[in-house]
């Protein structure tokens, strides 16, 4: 037996629920006339009345309540279904929050790995840094560096300890007098990483050129370029000292829980709980 068409088995739904084809036509977002055909061709296929029609009030005949009983409950089915589909489908994307030059630097080259050992889940990947409202910004999950203050309320995981040192490009040749005749790479989101990098590794600067830079990941590439040398941490240059063949060189290095400008010496995960 071919049934009628699924579309008008759902307007009289809508109908019998609203007990009213005009109510039915505004929460379907068609007009009045649509529905009453709709309901028509239902009618004319089963051949029995749906409704009983008085004046300008549409009542449920008998047949009608049989049919909206029927009706109700796979329309239920169907949207709790659909809920469900979309609920599982949220749940598989992850989204994480990443500070821009871990982001580039480290993480982007670690999720071809990754994907091919978790595809069930999708990361959707935002750049940000500095402290986080996980619920107002719709993370999941955060990378930041830990020099802010952390909310106790949060799930907080060390990744790595954070060694800083000079990096350039290992063209350029190494100096052999402290960092003469090097041009020294600045970032303002760490005004303050020469200094105290230069007062613990005890090297000399002196009488060197100096070039600023907006971003810490401009810096970095900017050692890249061979325009001079940067304060980083082997966590930001570690493919580019091993896996391209020693591009860089990062000498020497230190870590301190308390590095000035650099924050404290570790790379952390943040989780909302």
């Amino acid at each position: 037996m071919k049934l009628p068409p699924l579309g008008a088995f759902r307007v009289f739904d809508m109908a019998a629920q609203t007990q009213s084809f005009v109510k039915a036509a505004e929460l379907l977002h068609v007009t009045h006339g649509a529905v009453s055909r709709q309901i028509r061709l239902l009618e004319d296929a089963l051949g029995v009345a749906l409704f009983e029609r008085r004046n300008r009030a549409v009542f449920l005949t008998p047949a009608g309540h049989t049919l909206h009983g029927t009706t109700l409950s796979i329309f239920e089915q169907i949207e709790n279904t659909v809920y469900r589909l979309k609920q599982q489908a949220r749940e598989s994307v992850v989204v994480l929050s990443c500070e821009p030059t871990i982001a580039m630097k480290w993480l982007i080259p670690r999720l071809p790995a990754f994907q091919a050992a978790h595809p069930e889940i999708h990361l959707h990947l935002s750049a940000a840094g500095g402290p986080i409202d996980f619920a107002k910004a719709g993370i999941d999950l955060a990378l930041r560096r830990d020099d802010f203050h952390w909310d106790k309320a949060l799930h907080v995981t060390p990744i790595c300890d954070e060694w800083i040192g000079t990096v350039w490009c290992a063209n350029q040749g190494r100096p052999s007098t402290g960092l003469a005749g090097l041009t020294q790479l600045h970032t303002k989101s760490r005004p303050q990483a020469w200094k105290t990098w230069l007062r613990q590794s005890g090297i000399s600067a002196k009488e060197t050129g100096r070039m600023d830079y907006e971003h810490f990941y401009l810096c970095i590439q900017a050692a890249i370029a061979g325009l001079g040398v940067a304060i980083s941490s082997f966590f930001m240059v570690q493919d580019d000292l091993w896996l391209r063949q020693r591009r860089f060189e990062l000498l020497p290095a230190v870590s301190s829980p308390d590095f000035g400008g650099l924050g404290k010496s570790a790379v952390c995960s943040v989780g909302n709980g």
